[in-house]
């Protein structure tokens, strides 16, 4: 069922008040994928009382509508931190959000989890706890640079006003927190939640204070790695950080949750749609691509530096079962707008479902190595083997015509696999792309890859290889899409002229996945952007800051007829006219005609 959202909806379930209210920026969608829809659903299943207030208008009192609730509000700005939603890359503001009903992007306040959390104290003075969670709450949960107003701000947890904040994948939290405010118990111990106190708790490190991080950027470097290297939820220690006369204190995260939890949450009654009050206003953009898609798994050990993923949802990968993925998929099947198509199987890296590192699992998160830079460690044994099962049966289910892997699909693990990659590679190639296939080497270049924390091109080359070879024997008519990152720390004009050729003349294509960096915050490539050096060498970096220079580089990419700067040069005559791999036939032939004999 949905939550309820609107006074009628309360009386209609005779309840009196609420246990919890959970504000949100999005429009109510109940869905899996939506974070307040999981952390709403998995209360109710405990038997708490839950309603939703989306989207509330900040100059009324819609906030009050389903009253107060007796053990706490939940605050989140949403499935988007609240100005990447409402800004671009280069800092315009974006017409049209696919979480809002309708898609104007008219609804979602800047500083979202702030906004909400003072309309609340506005409206009720001596409310219950006030508790935030959500992506914007979990990036901005220490001293933290924005870029949007290009200083180190506070905790946001301090900025709001509010009491607690649940960072990382909540269920563990939430349930706890719900449990010992109803029977009157302290929350200072519950993990993965962050706290305000007079002083410092004992057993944690102390890190830098938040006036030394804002004045410098040393302080600032060493502050971010200590908290970035205390996320494990088996090795990791707590943490304190005087801000202003108050002290943060930052708890270790919850453990991930098992196979059997997983199961169970997902498991649970989605309606997989706009909630009525809202479908009023229009569709939701974002319900098209995920509400016939499945969730497979979460977390990541890529560890990517611009990716917030690491420090949200983890880097240990938790998987479901491949029974709770069936069920999922059969209840798909049976909707009566379903037209066949599994538009997702995956997760924040689709081949990364069912296995993990042994080691990881017992002992934690390697301090001194990571799983997949430089190159895929040998301790993580890369097995394809349960997923091209469970990709099989998939397609197997009455009522399912196709189910694709549309998540990104990291390419260097695929190879290290020498059992089951190729032939996971081949399964994915016959049966579950829909034209084409995702991958996101980034960049070329060895020092800006170095700077992202992603492999070399030489992997790349070798996929590319046996995906046109696969895709031949297939007789398939597809094609590989590359993402690709302009202005990253590191990266200057002549990088990325190296890799507009690169992408020429390698990869035969004219790039069109070409995106500015942004820096979210709390990722190790954003403390690049700030500080301009090498957090681990200490060497300094060129950061291109200007909206002029961000641009320029991406137009290295994107212009079709000469490179900005260097017009003369041989590779913009190389440019001229050149389509998109695998727009054509004769732009694949051509390629295939001048690959490399390997």
């Amino acid at each position: 069922m949905f939550l309820p959202t609107t006074p009628e909806e309360l009386r209609r379930l005779a309840w009196d008040r609420l246990d919890v209210i959970l504000v949100t920026g999005d429009s109510y969608i109940d869905s899996p994928f939506v974070g307040v829809s999981v952390i709403g659903q998995w209360l109710l299943k405990a038997g708490y009382r839950v309603g939703i207030i989306a989207q509330p208008d900040i100059a009324t009192d819609s906030i009050a509508r389903l009253g107060e609730p007796a053990l706490f509000w939940g605050v989140t700005g949403g499935c988007i931190d609240s100005l990447i939603a409402n800004r671009t890359a280069s800092g315009k503001r974006r017409r049209e959000d696919d979480f809002t009903a309708g898609g104007i992007n008219n609804r979602r306040p800047d500083r979202a989890v702030i906004a909400y959390a003072n309309l609340i104290r506005r409206h009720f003075k001596n409310t219950c706890p006030i508790v935030l969670g959500g992506i914007e709450a979990s990036m901005r949960r220490i001293a933290h640079y924005d870029v949007w107003t290009n200083r180190v701000r506070r905790s946001i947890l301090i900025d709001a006003k509010a009491d607690w904040l649940v960072y990382g994948m909540g269920e563990r939290a939430v349930l706890e927190i719900a449990g010992r405010l109803r029977q009157g118990l302290p929350l200072s111990e519950v993990r993965g939640l962050c706290g305000i106190a007079r002083e410092p708790k004992p057993g944690t490190l102390v890190l830098p204070s938040y006036e030394q991080v804002a004045a410098d950027p040393a302080a600032f470097t060493e502050m971010f790695l200590t908290f970035y290297r205390n996320q494990d939820a088996l090795t990791a220690r707590g943490l304190s950080q005087r801000q202003d006369d108050r002290w943060l204190i930052h708890n270790p995260p919850a453990a991930p949750l098992t196979q059997e939890e997983m199961d169970e949450v997902y498991g649970m009654d989605f309606e997989r749609d706009l909630h009525p009050e809202y479908r009023r206003a229009g569709k939701a953009r974002a319900l098209e691509t995920i509400r016939f898609a499945i969730p497979t798994h979460r977390g990541c050990y890529g560890e990517c530096h611009f990716c917030a993923i690491a420090v949200h949802e983890g880097r240990t990968v938790s998987s479901r079962s491949e029974a709770s993925i069936l069920r999922e998929a059969e209840k798909i099947a049976a909707l009566p707008d379903f037209k066949g198509h599994i538009l997702d199987v995956g997760g924040p890296t689709a081949n990364m479902y069912g296995f993990e590192c042994q080691k990881k699992l017992l002992k934690g998160a390697c301090a001194d190595r990571r799983c997949l830079y430089p190159k895929v460690c040998p301790s993580l044994r890369p097995d394809h083997g349960r997923q091209i099962a469970l990709l099989e049966k998939l397609r197997r289910i009455t009522g399912v015509r196709q189910a694709t892997v549309a998540s990104g699909i990291r390419h260097d693990l695929v190879l290290a696999d020498r059992q089951q990659g190729l032939a996971y590679l081949e399964e994915v190639i016959r049966h579950h792309t829909s034209g084409q296939m995702k991958v996101a080497p980034e960049h070329c270049e060895k020092g800006v890859l170095a700077c992202m924390g992603k492999p070399g091109p030489k992997s790349l080359l070798a996929f590319r290889d046996a995906f046109i070879r696969l895709t031949a024997r297939a007789r398939k008519d597809q094609f590989l899409t590359y993402y690709f990152i302009a202005a990253h720390p590191g990266c200057t004009d002549r990088d990325m002229e190296a890799l507009g050729r690169f992408a020429n003349r390698e990869l035969h294509i004219h790039p069109e996945q070409v995106q500015l960096f942004t820096p979210a915050p709390s990722t190790i490539s954003t403390l690049m952007y700030h500080t301009g050096r090498d957090p681990f060498s200490g060497q300094a970096l060129f950061v291109e800051k200007t909206a002029a220079g961000r641009e320029r580089q991406k137009k290295f990419l994107i212009a079709k007829t000469g490179v900005l700067g260097y017009g003369n040069s041989k590779y913009a005559s190389t440019m001229k006219g050149e389509g998109t791999w695998a727009r054509t036939k004769t732009s694949r032939r051509k390629a295939r005609r001048n690959l490399p004999k390997r």
